[in-house]
């Protein structure tokens, strides 16, 4: 299904989409993706990427990214958690690109670099 290694550098946001609803018709899986279950999908993930963190320190998490049996299984988490999120994008025409670039600037306005550098603030306490 892949066709060869690819990369960030090398893969479409579309592309991998497009990958996602293939694997997903080929199992007739349309009928449980709906949007509230494909948020629940998300938020499961995410909670499995959080194990590989949760209690412990800096220097054992920055130990496990350089672990390969480690660094796989977070890769993993966050791989099932881009699953959801493109899954969601696919099947409800949200255009991530475009999406994601309005957010951004959104973010610009709302934590100008003056006053949010070195600031762990939220916009609305600046």
């Amino acid at each position: 299904m892949t066709g060869g290694e690819r990369t960030d550098a090398t893969t479409s946001l579309q592309h991998l989409k497009d990958m996602v609803r293939a694997f997903c018709e080929v199992r007739d899986w349309d009928r449980f993706h709906n949007p509230k279950d494909l948020a629940i999908g998300i938020v499961t993930e995410a909670g499995e990427l959080l194990e590989h963190f949760r209690f412990k320190s800096p220097a054992e998490i920055e130990a496990a990214l350089n672990d390969p049996a480690a660094r796989t299984g977070i890769a993993d988490e966050i791989a099932d958690v881009l699953y959801f999120v493109l899954r969601l994008a696919q099947k409800y025409g949200i255009d991530l690109s475009t999406e994601f670039h309005r957010k951004m600037r959104l973010n610009e306005a709302r934590y100008p670099a003056a006053a949010a550098r070195g600031r762990n603030t939220k916009y609305t306490d600046l």
